[in-house]
Formats: C-alpha cells, sequence, structure tokens
C-alpha cells in the first residue's frame, strides 16, 4: 500500500533524525533519564523530532534543552480516572494536572453519561479534544449502575457499539454489576461481548468479591480492578492474571494499605489510579505524582513506584508508545529536582513545554472550551418536596434502626443497628418521628431523584459525618447522581434542595436559615463552566462553611456523601428508593 505523501514525510523525517542524518527537532542535555525498563539511570541526550523520541545517545538538533542534571521521567498515566468528580471539564481539568506530571489519562465518563446518556459522552470526547493532556476512554458499563436506583439515562450495547470506532476510546469501563456478569444476564452479556469481540479493553470493579468471583470476571475478559481494599485482594487477583491499580482518591484512599502487596516479583501488574479525586486535593496533593510519593514513602523502589506509573499504564492499555523514555516513544517527559521526592520541576508533552515550577503555562491553553448542550445545563428535574416527605417514622419502642455508618476516607460503609430518639407526634397514624441527634452522631439522610420528577424520596439514618448543625446537600451521588443530603434538622435540608435547584446543580452548604456557601455545577449537575481557579476558590469556602458548622474529620465529607447512595459498594447505601443491603442485594427498612 502506498503511503500518502504527508505520512510518508513525516516518517522520512523521523528516520532521518533518529539515523542522524538530520537534525533532530529538540535535543535535550544533561539529563539523568529514568530507564523503567531496567530500572536504573543512564545519561545521553534525547532527541526529539516531531513530538517523538528519536534516539538516545549523542545527537544535535535545531533546539538545546539543558536538563541540568535534572532526572528526566516518563510522564504519568491514570489508569482510572473521572474526570467529572474534579467538578471540571477536561479542558480545565488538564490545566491542573499537567502541573502534576500527569500527561496521558484513561477516563471513564460514567458519572455524565448516567445523568444525560450518549450526550453526556459526545460532550466529553468532544470538550478533550485538540487540548494538551491526552484523554482516552472506557464507555461506561453501567448506565444505569443498577436497577434500585432512578438514573437519568440508559445505555446499552447498541448505544455504545458506535463509539469503539472512536480512536480514544479503548474499551468498556468498570463492570460493577458482579451479579449479572456472575449470572450471565443477556444484557451484560451483549456488553462484554460487543467489546471483547471488537478486541477492546474490560475494566473491573470487583469491590468485595471473592476469589471464585475473580475466575467468573477473568473468564469474561474482564483484565483489571480498582476495589481492592486488602493486600490479599490484591494477591488473590495477581494470581489469576488481572492488572490491579492501587487507588488513592479523595474518598477511598487504599494505596498504603495496598502497597504491602506489592513486590519486585509482581510489581509489573501493578498500576496507579485516583479513581475519583476533588480539585482540592489534586491542587494541594497532586494526582499521580502524590500516588509515587505514597508508594516510596511506603518501601517501594523509587524507580518501581515510577516504572508502576508509567510503563506498567501503558501496557495495560496497550498503548504502545508511551511509559518510557526510549526511541519511538512519544516525548511526554517531566524533570524532576529530586526522584525520590517527585519534586517536578518542568512538564512536556511531546516534546512542548506545558508546564514549568507547578504552574501551567497559558500559551499552551487549547481552544475554547467546547459548549455544553442545553440538555446537559438543565439537569435537575425533581418535584417540590416537603417536610412530610423527609419523615421517617417508628412503629416500635424502644425504636431500633438500620444506620449507615460512615468509614473515614473510604467508600465502604458498615450497617449499624443503634436506638435512635424519636417523638411523638399526632399526623403520623401512631408512628413516631426520628429526631436527629448531635450527640449520638445519628443525622437524616436523603436522596431525591431530579431527572425525570417522579417525586422518590428515599430518607435515612447516617453517623459519622459529624457536624454539629446545618446540612450539605449535593448532587454529586454517585452513579445516578440523584440529589443527596445530610443534616441535623429538616428546614435547613429543605432550604438546601431548594438552593440545589436555583444553582442548577452542586454544591450547598446550610446553618440556621442561611447559605453559608454554594458551587454551582450547571453541566449536568456535575461540573463548573468556570476556571478551575475560581472553582478551587469556592472549594475553599465551602470548606470554610463545613468547619462553621462543625465539622473537624480527616475525610471529604461532600465526596463520603456523594458514595453513600452507591449501592454496589458494601455494605449498606441509600437510593432513592430507600435503604439498600448491598452483600444481601435487596433492599430493608429503616426500623429494624
Amino acid at each position: 500500500m502506498k503511503i500518502s505523501e504527508p505520512s510518508g514525510t513525516k516518517w522520512s523525517r523521523k528516520i532521518a533524525a533518529a539515523a542522524k542524518r538530520e537534525l533532530a527537532d529538540i535535543v535535550i542535555i544533561n539529563g539523568r533519564i529514568i530507564d523503567v525498563f531496567n530500572q536504573t539511570i543512564i545519561s545521553g541526550d534525547v532527541a526529539i523530532t516531531d513530538g517523538l523520541i528519536v534516539g538516545i545517545g549523542e545527537y544535535e538538533g535545531h533546539v538545546t534543552i539543558d536538563a541540568k542534571d535534572r532526572f528526566i521521567c516518563p510522564g504519568f498515566i491514570d489508569g482510572h480516572v473521572h474526570i467529572e468528580s474534579a467538578m471540571l471539564p477536561p479542558n480545565e481539568f488538564a490545566k491542573v494536572v499537567l502541573p502534576h506530571g500527569v500527561t496521558t489519562v484513561i477516563a471513564d465518563p460514567h458519572e455524565i453519561a448516567n445523568v444525560c446518556g450518549e450526550a453526556g459522552l459526545d460532550y466529553m470526547i468532544a470538550s478533550s479534544e485538540d487540548i494538551p493532556l491526552e484523554v482516552y476512554f472506557m464507555l461506561p458499563s453501567c448506565v444505569p449502575a443498577t436497577p434500585f436506583e432512578n438514573a437519568g439515562a440508559r445505555l446499552d450495547a447498541e448505544q455504545l457499539a458506535p463509539y469503539y470506532k472512536h480512536g480514544r476510546v479503548l474499551g468498556l469501563g468498570e463492570v460493577m454489576n458482579a451479579p449479572a456478569v456472575i449470572s450471565g444476564e443477556a444484557a451484560m452479556l451483549d456488553k462484554l461481548i460487543s467489546a471483547s469481540s471488537q478486541g477492546k479493553l474490560i475494566d473491573g470493579h470487583a469491590a468485595g468479591l471473592h476469589a471464585d468471583a475473580i475466575n467468573v470476571y477473568m473468564t469474561a475478559d474482564i483484565r483489571t480492578d480498582h476495589e481492592c481494599t486488602e493486600p490479599a485482594e490484591v494477591l488473590d487477583r495477581l494470581s489469576r492474571g488481572m492488572y490491579v491499580m492501587l487507588r488513592e482518591g479523595s474518598a477511598a484512599k487504599n494505596l498504603k494499605q495496598l502497597s504491602k502487596a506489592v513486590n519486585s516479583k509482581n510489581a509489573r501488574r501493578c498500576l496507579f489510579v485516583t479513581d475519583d479525586r476533588h480539585l482540592d486535593d489534586l491542587m494541594e496533593e497532586g494526582s499521580i505524582d502524590h500516588c509515587v510519593r505514597l508508594a516510596i514513602a511506603e518501601g517501594i523502589e523509587p524507580l518501581l513506584a515510577i516504572q508502576m506509573a508509567t510503563l506498567n499504564a501503558a501496557e495495560c492499555f496497550g498503548l504502545r508508545n508511551k511509559g518510557a523514555i526510549a526511541p519511538g516513544y512519544a516525548a511526554d517527559l517531566i524533570f524532576l529536582h529530586q526522584l525520590e521526592e517527585v519534586t517536578i520541576s518542568q512538564v512536556y508533552k511531546a516534546g512542548k513545554l506545558v508546564a514549568d515550577e507547578g504552574e501551567f503555562l497559558e500559551s499552551c491553553t487549547p481552544s475554547p472550551a467546547v459548549q455544553a448542550p442545553m440538555g446537559l445545563m438543565d439537569s435537575i428535574r425533581m418535584l417540590p418536596v416537603s417536610g412530610q416527605d423527609l419523615q421517617i417514622t417508628f412503629q416500635n419502642i424502644p425504636a431500633v434502626a438500620n444506620i449507615i455508618e460512615i468509614i473515614p476516607n473510604s467508600i465502604l460503609t458498615r450497617h449499624l443497628v443503634e436506638e435512635v430518639d424519636i417523638a411523638d407526634t399526632a399526623d403520623t397514624g401512631g408512628g413516631r418521628r426520628f429526631q436527629p441527634s448531635t450527640v449520638k452522631d445519628q443525622l437524616k439522610m436523603i436522596v431525591v431523584e431530579r431527572h425525570k420528577a417522579t417525586g422518590n424520596v428515599g430518607v435515612g439514618i447516617l453517623k459519622g459525618l459529624g457536624i454539629a448543625s446545618g446540612a450539605i446537600v449535593s448532587t454529586i451521588a454517585h452513579d445516578s447522581h440523584n440529589v443527596v443530603a445530610a443534616g441535623t434538622n429538616d428546614a435547613d435540608l429543605l432550604l438546601g434542595l431548594h438552593t440545589i435547584q436555583e444553582i442548577k446543580g452542586g454544591i450547598v452548604v446550610i446553618d440556621k436559615g442561611k447559605v453559608l456557601a454554594s458551587l454551582s455545577l450547571p453541566v449536568a449537575g456535575l461540573l463548573s463552566d468556570q476556571d478551575h481557579r475560581l472553582v478551587s476558590k469556592q472549594l475553599t469556602a465551602l470548606n470554610d462553611a463545613l468547619r462553621s458548622i462543625g465539622f473537624q474529620g480527616d475525610f471529604n465529607p461532600f465526596l463520603t456523601l456523594s458514595f453513600l447512595a452507591l449501592p454496589v459498594i458494601p455494605e449498606i447505601k441509600l437510593t432513592d428508593r430507600g435503604l439498600f443491603h448491598v452483600r444481601n442485594f435487596e433492599p430493608i427498612g429503616v426500623e429494624v
């Protein structure tokens, strides 16, 4: 087959530069090159032409960059991330993570897809074109996430199939409906077969699954898991051939514990992911660079940790020209001042400087962000909620309840059974209403359906949030993203619901009938349409408001609250249809 002139010319140029018949575009000198293949440091010039590394050795170029004895590291790869959790569209997300050395991400847009379906997918793909961050996609496998709640859309194999033709779509995203996989449910099989038959990858979500279930997942061509919480789970999955993603998000922080399972013999099947990470954590701690620092602090050799963050992630997803500093690989590079501390000096994407000393270079800003269609900007469709809708009544004395208990820095919960405070009322048919108690740390939690105005309101009791007054309300509620709220009194909860509708989705903190702070997320109730710096300031105001209502915890309460509505993560969760026991896979009542 004859090569077209533009392609042929490009190939001729890079081969001529590699063979030293022509000058390279760029040559980096005086750097200590991290060789991730041999886990060693080598010396030599790095020659780059057309954004590709064409040689290591002695080269001359049109432009010379002096690395000044800094370490030259491959760009970091985030193997599984929901961009929506940063509350930013892809172009603003890029400005935040590139200074942290993340040059490539594997995104799963199932948050926005659960709200807006194909329109959400189209928006995320379009808005990640022509930006300095390379964004690949795994298509959401579970829209809706479960049949036990109401999401905003439905995506079956038929709707997903056309997207596999897109060059940046790598496969099917985290398969979280384990019962459907294990039972061979027809709709799930259709999705698995559609992806596998086209040679696409399939990500797993094996939260709490035992070894026999992992056998089923592997047989179904599901090759990864990011839901391990214990070292034994890591070893179970590795021994059955899975890639294990060590996660360090904002709500789920598992990396320190899981690092205990990693050694020089099995690390090649391990990589780092952030999954869900809030903007403030990204800006203050970092992304995959934070994972590498944590891993090194936990005893993993620095070069091994870097290999996990680069080459391993690239190989897991079949990205043949990513993850290493070698001829034929993309010139996605990080200059490090210090190796063990992972102190980032500069970041290059395809040979172009995109971040310098922690600052994104505005000269790299792409064309204006893609405008979200009207359907994505009008996603709060809920019926009015009254105080009566929020009541939890008990028939027995003492009143004993099934309670959701937060596990700090985890998306798992505990199922507690405790006595609760009640008050007799004349209008509940002899029933007695639950009274929130800050002494017992028993708050009221609600989930309100907001996609199709069904009027569904799920109510439950929450322990462990640790606020002394007021309420917090959000339209970020994984994975169906209904409205989730928790508070000490009904009046503040109702005001929060009203405010959420006014700002077209987002997060609010209420106390004593006043809005203390709010963050508008008008794109599907998940993403801001503002600059990331403004969003960061609004998050700071929300965090200040949290402290003013008594929150003193060492976890992220907004992200934690958002996962309390996800009925595929053990042990007990709340949906718009009520309490759901995940391990038993069935709804349960509040009263015991």
